[in-house]
């Protein structure tokens, strides 16, 4: 049995400062029916947006984490000849901090890492402790903020953000949307951090 796999890149679209469209790739997997193991083609598909601002050029991949870290590796060395030309953005934990206590309220879940206790890698809260202060910045004494889940206000989205900027929304946005709040929302985190 034979197949045609593609990667490709389609529907390119310029604006502006912003180029979008989508990376395909398809992949063989093996599924099993009736006792017997069907191959059978399998396409992902992942909205990519290149936005440049602030002298700075931001990829946003709008996938799950590994496969969007696969989109950025690949399309880093097809474009530029060099794995590492893409790499992950980065908001500094002192920013993270900023983040979260404009709208403490807010806030359901912080995980912190980078701990000088022993034998503990992460210390989270949860719930009510978030708002916590005393127990808040006793963590903070420890470690830096490494993953929030909030609330956007005035909205009934429910996101988590990670200092290495995976976005993920835990309520249902369509994509535009999704786009439009890390556009307008975590960039600027970025390019805070990034002294820009």
């Amino acid at each position: 049995m034979k197949f045609e796999l593609i990667t490709e890149v389609r529907d390119l679209d310029l604006k502006k400062n912003i180029l979008e469209g989508v990376y395909s790739r398809d992949k063989v997997i093996l599924i099993p029916q009736r006792g017997k193991i069907t191959p059978v083609i399998k396409t992902t598909e992942a909205r990519i947006v290149f936005r440049r601002e602030r002298g700075m050029t931001l990829l946003t991949v709008v996938q799950e984490k590994h496969f969007a870290n696969a989109v950025a590796s690949l399309l880093s060395h097809q474009l530029f000849l060099s794995y590492r030309a893409i790499v992950e953005a980065r908001i500094s934990p002192e920013i993270m901090k900023a983040f979260h206590e404009r709208n403490p309220e807010n806030t359901k879940v912080i995980y912190f890492d980078d701990l000088d206790i022993p034998e503990v890698s992460k210390l989270a809260l949860y719930g009510d402790s978030v708002k916590n202060s005393a127990l808040y910045e006793e963590y903070l004494r420890h470690g830096k903020i490494w993953y929030i889940v909030y609330q956007v206000p005035n909205t009934p989205y429910i996101m988590g953000l990670t200092r290495n900027c995976v976005v993920t929304s835990f309520t249902r946005i369509n994509e535009l949307d999704f786009l439009d709040y890390i556009f307008r929302e975590i960039h600027p985190l970025i390019y805070e951090s990034a002294g820009k």
